[in-house]
């Protein structure tokens, strides 16, 4: 049957293509150089659980530095026995793998009657295991907080049905995504039961919490505290579109209250929470453990990297011996020697992370000598392809080597991408980063006049008077950047 016809043609051709596919030992070496230094422990121990020729020192033992010259010097050498038989089908065999292991079980038994035991476990590692359980901990969710307060009130079952409704209807801020009535139609419950459900809710902790917007969320936290009929209440019941615009002289002429007065109620309705409900979201923050620190020693900089997390690894004397006696196959000792060759891979990529790590930090403190010396304001533009090319990676090695991770300084804990950034040319020659940029900006407004803020163009002007040019649009970024509200909503009146 002849498929050719109008609008149908076939196109046989032959295309040449290149692709890059990363040997499993690579992609684990670029792993390892990019996670953290408490990541790279969980790393480390499924190696340790995957390969049995691998095992851990207990932190006091051996140096990464001389357990890595041991496993460089334990060597495959055996009895040469590897030409005894030709090789088998290179399909995977599950089965003969299994077999390999049980033959293997049983003289790991036999060498361990004789030998005496493996190395104990020290009691400093049985803390750090009970410490990482210990840290384990379930929060209680908003819903679960309000349904065991709802359960306290004496209401009717369908009361307590519609609670639960509006409480499934709460956003993360804890407001009601849909209307009382539109869950009485939903819920076939009375509208009685679901309107009282709702004071109910709105009667609960945290304050805030059952609103359908912000001013009532604002307007319930003021009830809770007694200051239902404060003036702090008054302007967001009848200001609220005066108040979000921050519009102080307009709200004291309409609401008929002293300048001073109504400033002195906006900063109480400041201190308001104006989601309580996210209080309850799950905490998606992560400590932070760095990765190096940074300490002035005399006249030199020390840097010393963290490697409380980076277990001691090295290839088991067990199976060395259990080559050396000879009484293995041609199978086992492949699959022996197969797995110490990845263990030895796995300690000299650890021991080249660290270096790696070492020379990046050594190269920014030469470049940021400023930054540690004096603080923020003296971040100088620095470019990952520059310390590439001084330390003799590519790029890309630079930046997996930096991720995630953090540098202690005498100035705080930062990460290792903060001090690479862009910069500006000041009239005097120096380069200055746009992070040093930024903390000028929160200087300047920092020191403002409160009752005449500086505008954008006006912070350009101060700028320029340092020697930073720098356009208008910018410094209304950084501004934002930095959490700063524009000059208008920063004005303060007396």
């Amino acid at each position: 049957m002849s498929m050719a016809g109008p609008g149908f043609s076939q196109d046989l051709r032959q295309r040449q293509q290149q692709s890059l596919v990363l040997a499993p030992q690579l992609r684990q070496s670029l792993k390892i150089l990019q996670v953290a230094a408490m990541d790279l422990r969980t790393v480390i121990q499924e190696e340790l659980q995957a390969n049995p020729t691998l095992e851990e020192l207990p932190m006091d033992g051996v140096s990464l530095d001389q357990e890595k010259a041991a496993s460089d010097n334990a060597g495959e050498d055996g009895p040469s026995n590897d030409h005894d038989g030709e090789g088998g089908s290179d399909e995977l065999d599950f089965s003969k793998e299994f077999d390999i292991l049980t033959k293997l079980d049983a003289d790991w038994r036999d060498y361990m009657a004789n030998a005496g035991g493996n190395v104990p476990r020290t009691s400093e590692d049985d803390e750090k295991r009970q410490h990482f359980f210990d840290s384990l901990v379930t929060e209680t969710s908003l819903q679960e907080h309000l349904m065991r307060q709802a359960k306290l009130a004496d209401v009717e079952p369908a009361t307590m049905e519609a609670v639960r409704y509006l409480v499934g209807s709460l956003d993360d801020r804890g407001f009601l995504t849909q209307t009382v009535a539109n869950i009485a139609l939903q819920t076939d419950l009375p509208l009685e039961a679901v309107q009282a459900a709702a004071s109910l809710l709105k009667s609960c902790d945290p304050a805030g919490i059952g609103a359908v917007d912000l001013q009532e969320c604002l307007l319930l936290q003021l009830i809770a505290k007694a200051r239902g009929e404060s003036l702090s209440a008054r302007i967001i019941r009848d200001h609220f579109d005066l108040l979000i615009r921050r519009r102080i002289p307009d709200i004291a002429r309409k609401s008929g209250a002293p300048l001073d007065d109504v400033q002195h109620a906006i900063e109480e309705i400041g201190k308001l929470d104006p989601a309580p409900g996210r209080r309850f979201a799950e905490d998606s923050n992560r400590i932070v453990t760095p990765d190096v620190t940074v300490e002035k020693d005399s006249d030199n900089w020390k840097i010393e990297l963290n490697n409380d997390y980076i277990p001691r690894m090295r290839i088991s004397n067990t199976y060395k011996e259990l080559i050396a006696k000879g009484s293995l196959n041609r199978q086992e000792r492949d699959y022996i020697r197969e797995q110490m060759r990845s263990g030895r891979f796995l300690i000299n990529s650890i021991e080249q992370r660290q270096q790696t790590i070492e020379r990046i930090t050594r190269e920014i403190i030469k470049a940021q000598t400023a930054f540690f010396e004096e603080g923020v304001s003296k971040l100088r533009p620095l470019t990952m392809t520059q310390i590439a090319e001084i330390v003799g990676v590519h790029e890309t090695t630079v930046s997996r080597a930096i991720a995630n991770k953090y540098i202690r300084t005498p100035h705080g804990v930062f990460e290792f991408k903060y001090f690479f950034t862009p910069g500006y040319q000041s009239e005097g020659g120096d380069a200055i980063s746009n992070t040093s940029v930024k903390e000028m900006i929160n200087d300047l407004i920092a020191i403002e006049d409160r009752s005449h803020p500086h505008s954008d163009q006006e912070l350009v002007a101060k700028l320029q008077s340092k020697g930073i040019k720098i356009a208008r649009r910018t410094v209304a970024k950084y501004r934002e950047e930095l959490g700063i509200l524009p000059s208008n909503l920063r004005r303060e009146y007396s």
